[in-house]
């Protein structure tokens, strides 16, 4: 077909009035508004003009009816990539338990539920129901931190790295901070250590080497000019083999000694010991206190379970000083952070984190308690889906992760549903399963598809059985 033939062909073309008339459309119509499936319809034909007087192809030739048809087509899976980029709730089957790319933390009942009965409607976010007048944003939660972590204060800031930048910038503007050039460390996102403290106004003092530190090193650096000693736990990675670094009580003496703060940036950071799950690097918040950090900053949607936040706490004056720096306004969090904080922090007063927060519970599943769910998932599964057998199941032992930049070599072991369609390959299968309703997010191990039920609530294994059944 010669350029002269395409542009004749264009005339075929279904009109956007076409378009709006077809059943498609109007199924579109009630979720999109009118106006917008307009819009739609009228990117869909310009795309497919675009199409026809590009193609290189030339005995290709179109009917008005194949042409509409096609554009019905288009308009459907344009409609389900725009609905698709928006945020939806997913069955994490991978494995992963703190996922950043579906939201790091799920969220507790308890959690879900002070979102929508306290934090949804009006609510008591800076008013004292004891006095009738005016109260301080946070309180309650500020107070819950302090209790758990056993320091004289705490504050909340929208996420960690707010969290660093703020520490920085109010303790170290315009001053030296010492740190070790093994903790220069990268957390993901571009969020490099460095460049927050270039940014913060503090300035960088390198001291030892990439895989040893000496309390020496600290020692040397310190001049008239330093405002502290920063310590950061490198979250996403480990150095091992021929490595030294100071106890965090060794800096904390250094710091006293020469009347300097000590900040430590723990990342994730655990609020009880995490060794029993085989988190055996993770700084347990109040030790680091207990330690004589002045200041620590961790994260309130990784190993604590709850909401993004960053976490600061510390000896009181610092965190007032902190407070009271104008950037903290900046960073402070809304109701609804606060609203979930709460009830995150009161499962872990109530020592009932384990049982109630679902990070936790992943993490603390045994592999006895994962082999008999899978073993009852993989029993009904073939059940229902009865003489089809288009699906094979099979049971294999595998390897969890933590996720979220936590314990990066910690890998649970779990047991796995490796899943063979007879129709399907495993990319396709893959593909059928994260556009289901609800999406069920996998992974592919040796040309299987996989599902970890470590990350599955006991809630969601009804929706993912007829997930899979239906395909």
């Amino acid at each position: 077909m010669n350029k002269h033939d395409r542009r004749g062909n264009l005339r075929l073309l279904p009109s956007i009035d076409a378009l709006l008339q077809t059943a498609t459309a109007a199924k579109i119509r009630q979720q999109s508004g009118a106006k917008h499936l307009t819009v739609l319809a009228r990117a869909l034909t310009d795309a497919l003009r675009r199409e026809m007087l590009d193609e290189q192809d030339g005995d290709e030739n179109y009917s008005r009816e194949e042409l509409l048809a096609k554009g019905e087509k288009n308009l459907e899976k344009l409609w389900r990539d725009e609905c698709n980029s928006g945020l939806r709730r997913v069955i994490n089957a991978t494995g992963v338990i703190i996922h950043t790319n579906l939201g790091r933390a799920p969220l507790s009942e308890k959690a879900v539920r002070a979102l929508t009965e306290n934090a949804a409607c009006y609510c008591t976010l800076e008013y004292d129901l004891t006095t009738g007048e005016r109260g301080r944003r946070g309180s309650r939660v500020e107070n819950l931190i302090a209790e758990l972590t056993g320091a004289d204060g705490a504050l909340v800031v929208n996420n960690c790295a707010a969290a660093t930048f703020l520490v920085l910038t109010v303790l170290a503007r315009g001053g030296e901070a010492i740190v070790s050039r093994g903790e220069l460390v990268e957390i993901g996102g571009d969020f490099r250590i460095p460049d927050v403290m270039e940014q913060s106004g503090a300035i960088l003092r390198e001291v030892g080497t990439t895989n040893r530190t000496k309390i020496s090193d600290y020692e040397r650096a310190v001049s008239e000019n330093t405002k502290l000693i920063l310590r950061v736990h490198p979250s996403n990675y480990r150095i091992v083999g021929f490595t030294a670094a100071p106890a965090l009580s060794e800096l904390a003496e250094l710091a006293r000694g020469k009347d300097i703060l000590l900040y430590e940036d723990a990342g994730s950071g655990a609020m009880f010991d995490l060794s029993r799950y085989g988190l055996t690097d993770e700084p347990v918040i109040n030790d680091s206190i207990q330690a004589g950090a002045d200041v620590v900053t961790f994260s309130g949607d990784k190993l604590l379970g709850g909401v993004q936040s960053g976490l600061i706490v510390g000896r009181r004056e610092v965190i007032e000083k902190i407070r009271k720096h104008p950037l903290y306004r900046a960073l402070r969090v809304d109701k609804l952070i606060y609203a979930a904080l709460e009830a995150t922090l009161e499962s872990f007063r109530r020592e009932a984190a384990v049982r109630e927060i679902p990070v936790l519970k992943m993490l603390s599943a045994t592999i006895e308690e994962l082999k008999t769910r899978s073993l009852e998932f993989a029993e009904k599964l073939n059940k229902n889906l009865g003489a089809s057998k288009v699906l094979k199941i099979e049971i294999a032992e595998g390897k969890s992760v933590v996720g979220g930049g936590s314990a990066p070599t910690a890998q649970p072991a779990t047991i796995l549903l490796a899943l063979e369609h007879a129709r399907m390959s495993a990319a396709k299968l893959e593909e059928t399963l994260r556009f289901s309703n609800p999406p069920i997010i996998t992974r592919i191990l040796d040309d299987k598809v996989t599902i970890d039920l470590r990350t599955v609530s006991e809630g969601e294994e009804a929706e993912l059985l007829e997930v899979l059944e239906n395909i």
